[in-house]
């Protein structure tokens, strides 16, 4: 009966030791890709770090947060969609995103991108109406 015991405790004790090393291992790797997620969020680099390209893109007046990240990822001015959504959130410029045209570059980070469709674009074709009255 003590040879049964035996096997079973060095069994049992086996078992959790390879549960405990797969938990250490899962909680690890969850570990690193939060930190270089947290690390990207706040260490912002554009796509392109040389003169980069400009692309124009127009925002409609109903477009989210996320549906804006995945337009701007389809055109190769930002790497990660999530990212750029949760740089938004916890940006100065948060839910202050205007519908329009706008020119953004690949070596603008996410920081500049946003600062540029937050900030009213200027109306340089006024209608004569509008200059008489200066």
């Amino acid at each position: 009966m003590s040879g049964k015991y035996l096997i079973g405790a060095v069994f049992e004790s086996v078992i959790k030791v390879v549960v405990v090393a797969a938990v250490a291992m899962f909680v690890f790797r969850v570990s690193v890709v939060a930190y270089d997620f947290g690390y990207r969020v706040f260490a912002d680099k554009p796509v392109s770090s040389s003169e980069g390209r400009t692309i124009t893109v127009g925002i409609a007046e109903d477009a989210s947060i996320m549906d804006i990240a995945r337009m701007l990822q389809e055109r190769g001015l930002i790497e990660d969609e999530k990212l750029f959504v949760v740089q938004e959130f916890l940006s100065a410029y948060h839910n202050e995103i205007l519908p329009g045209i706008y020119d953004l570059n690949t070596n603008m980070t996410a920081e500049q991108m946003l600062e540029v469709m937050s900030t009213p674009a200027d109306n340089p074709e006024e209608t004569p109406e509008e200059t008489q009255g200066e």
